[in-house]
């Protein structure tokens, strides 16, 4: 428990390097380089599908200080990130008395490669400025211009799809069979508390393959569909988008969260593209331009909906708008009863400012 930590290896894209110490399994591990700026639920964020190839940098000073709690805060069955980056770690403590184990013993069993003790303000500050990118961490290889040669494998984030990787391989159902109403759920890399906010309001959810047909989701029967977040590049899923331009023929009700959200965009005949950084993170502020009113919000994607086109398209209502860069943040179909978010209201972890959308969603089914 005491064994001092080995040295560490972070090597960026762009050929700069930081030296630190080894956390979780020893080896290594590369993806796209992100950062995360919420203060708490480290857990949520390591089980969050949507983060599928990605290396996060936890802001928060102090990562694993609380431990882990199986089930409860876990938002899949296993840890989808690439590798984790922090600056001081908690390694086998932890204060929570309810806890099941360590991070550390968390990350051994996930196989999850990290480097801590580095300077996470200065490579966010590195990040911001020249983008995300790609990276590679190693605990094994501490030469750079082997890890670099390593890094070069690496396929760009930009037209990567990875939403039929972290999809159910097979539908599921949850809720009670004898609920009010029946939700198709379109599985691109869905959170566990997002399907929970549906069986909490009376939901019966079947989950489906990403790559499902639309004639075998329809047979369901369901009184709306629902579009999952999810990893990767929306325009590289041409399938997913001819799935829910038949999705709104039906004319039920339709709602996304996040790359659901751009898939709807996508469907409706907007463009997305990739951002320079992304937002990941818990206090996002939202205005809702239906209500006037402001949201403080959850948020995780690299992706976003182009705003010219939006206002250039005559069936589209512009609904949200992030008050730190003005991006899109929802749209609604004026012609169909769909509708779709950027942020992720449930809020696991976060603020709850936003789970009216559920509400909204599900009074539409009625």
């Amino acid at each position: 428990m005491n064994q001092k930590p080995s040295d560490a290896l972070l090597l960026l894209e762009d050929g700069t390097f930081f030296k630190g110490k080894a956390l979780g399994k020893i080896g290594t591990s590369a993806g796209e380089i992100c950062f995360n700026t919420g203060m708490t639920g480290y857990q949520e964020i390591y089980t969050d599908p949507s983060y599928f190839g990605q290396v996060v940098i936890n802001t928060t000073s102090h990562i694993g200080n609380y431990g882990v709690v199986l089930d409860d805060e876990e938002e899949s069955s296993s840890v989808k990130i690439s590798g984790m980056v922090c600056n001081a770690f908690a390694n086998h403590y932890y204060s929570r008395v309810t806890a099941d184990f360590s991070l550390q013993e968390y990350f051994e069993r996930a196989n999850i490669v990290g480097i801590c003790d580095v300077d996470t303000r200065q490579i966010v500050r590195h990040i911001r400025d020249a983008g995300v990118m790609n990276c590679i961490i190693s605990s094994d290889i501490l030469d750079p211009e082997v890890l670099a040669l390593e890094l070069k494998k690496v396929p760009s984030m930009d037209g990567l799809e990875l939403s039929s990787v972290v999809s159910t391989k097979e539908a599921y159902y949850l809720g009670s069979e004898d609920a009010k109403y029946r939700v198709a759920v379109l599985d691109f890399g869905v959170k566990k508390s997002i399907l929970k906010n549906f069986t909490e309001r009376d939901c019966y959810c079947k989950v489906f393959n990403a790559k499902t047909s639309f004639e075998e989701i329809a047979a369901f029967n369901p009184d709306g569909y629902f579009l999952s977040n999810g990893p990767g590049d929306p325009s590289a899923m041409p399938y997913a988008v001819e799935t829910i331009k038949q999705v709104l023929e039906t004319n039920k009700p339709v709602f996304g969260i996040c790359l659901g959200h751009q898939l709807l965009a996508l469907a409706s005949g907007i463009e997305t593209y990739k951002m320079k950084n992304g937002h990941r993170g818990l206090n996002h502020p939202v205005k809702n331009l239906r209500t006037g009113l402001c949201e403080i919000t959850s948020q995780n994607h690299g992706f976003a909906v182009k705003p010219e086109q939006v206002s250039s398209i005559e069936n589209i209502e512009l609904t949200h708008v992030n008050l730190n860069d003005n991006t899109i943040e929802g749209i609604r179909r004026k012609d169909k009863p769909a509708f779709s978010v950027q942020y992720h209201p449930e809020a696991s972890p976060g603020p709850h400012d936003s789970r009216y959308l559920f509400d909204d969603f599900v009074k539409m089914l009625g």
